[in-house]
C-alpha cells in the first residue's frame, strides 16, 4: 500500500479539507480521510502487481513484498480492486458523490495513464502521471465543501509542478535502475544535462503557483515569507546541480534536492493548515 507515499497523500488531503474552513463532522472527517488513506493503497498495490517484473529489477524497489515473495501477484490485484471499490464506497457514504468519483479517477489515472500507458513509453511520464499524485487536496476541499474551485486548483497546480523536480532529482542518482528497468526516464532518453535543465525550470516554473494562496487568502504574510524563502533554497540547489559538472557531486546534489523536496511540500501545506487554523481562534 505504499504507506510511506501514502502519509503524504493523506496529509495534501487533510489539509485541503481543513483550509476550506467549510463544516465537517469530526466523525466524517475520519472517515473519508481513511476512505482516501484506502484508495491510496488501492492505487500503490494495483502499481505493484503490474510492475513486479521491473520492482525486481531495481535496487530501491527490490525488496517490495512481490519481488521477496511476501505477497502473490493475483493476491496484490484482488487486493487493490477490493481497496478501489471499498474506498469509494465509504468516501461516498462519508462525504458526497463528488469526492468519490475523484478519489475513482485519480486510482484509474495512476494506474491505467500513468502506470500501464505512460511509464514505459515516454519520458514525460511523470509529468503527466504527477496529476494522480497533485488530485488530494481537491478531493479533501471537496469532501468538505462538495465542489471545486479556484483554491484547491492552486493547490493541485503546486503539486503538479513540484513533481517533475522531485522525481527527476531521484532519477539522476538511480539512473542505473532505470536502465536495468529499461524505464524510459529523461536522464536516459535527453540526458544528465537537459533534465537537470528541466529541474531547475520546473523549480521555477512553480514558484507563482507556491505564492499564489497569499493572494487568494489561504495564506498570510507568514506563509508568504516562509514559502519564498523555502522556494529561493530550492531553485539554488537545482541551479547548483544544473552547474555541477562532477558526477559524484551532481549525484550528492541531486540526491539533497530529492530530500528536500519532500520536507519543502510537507512544510509548504504545513504552513496553510497552521495559519487556517489560526483564523479559527
Amino acid at each position: 500500500m505504499k504507506p510511506r507515499v501514502m502519509s503524504l497523500v493523506l496529509f495534501t488531503c487533510m489539509v485541503g479539507m481543513i483550509i476550506s474552513l467549510s463544516s465537517i463532522s469530526l466523525s466524517n472527517s475520519i472517515i473519508s480521510l481513511l476512505a482516501v488513506a484506502m484508495g491510496s493503497g488501492a492505487a500503490g498495490a494495483l502499481n505493484m502487481w503490474y510492475e513486479s517484473d521491473l520492482d525486481a529489477l531495481m535496487s530501491r524497489t527490490c525488496l517490495r513484498p512481490i519481488p521477496t515473495g511476501k505477497v502473490k501477484k493475483k493476491q496484490a490485484l484482488y487486493f487493490g480492486i477490493a481497496l478501489t471499490f471499498l474506498s469509494s464506497a465509504i468516501l461516498y457514504h462519508s462525504s458526497n458523490l463528488l469526492s468519490s468519483a475523484l478519489l475513482v479517477f485519480t486510482i484509474g489515472f495512476y494506474f491505467f495513464v500513468y502506470t500501464i500507458w505512460l511509464k514505459r513509453k515516454t519520458p514525460q511520464n511523470i509529468v503527466i502521471g504527477g496529476a494522480a499524485g497533485a488530485l488530494p487536496p481537491v478531493i479533501g476541499w471537496t469532501i468538505a465543501t462538495g465542489q471545486i474551485s479556484i483554491e484547491p486548483i492552486i493547490l493541485f497546480l503546486i503539486i503538479f509542478l513540484w513533481t517533475p523536480s522531485h522525481f527527476w532529482a531521484l532519477s539522476l542518482y538511480k539512473t542505473d535502475d532505470y536502465k536495468r528497468a529499461k524505464i524510459p526516464m529523461l536522464p536516459i532518453i535527453a540526458g544528465i544535462q537537459k533534465t537537470k535543465l528541466n529541474i531547475l525550470i520546473y523549480s521555477i516554473l512553480m514558484t507563482p503557483f507556491v505564492i499564489a494562496p497569499y493572494f487568494f487568502n489561504l495564506g498570510g504574510l507568514i506563509y508568504l515569507t516562509a514559502s519564498l524563502m523555502m522556494t529561493s533554497y530550492y531553485i539554488l540547489l537545482c541551479y547548483k546541480l544544473f552547474r555541477e559538472n562532477k558526477s559524484k557531486e551532481s549525484n550528492i546534489i541531486s540526491r539533497k534536492i530529492f530530500v528536500y523536496s519532500i520536507l519543502y511540500l510537507f512544510i509548504i501545506f504545513l504552513l496553510l493548515l497552521i495559519e487556517s487554523l489560526l483564523k479559527l481562534i
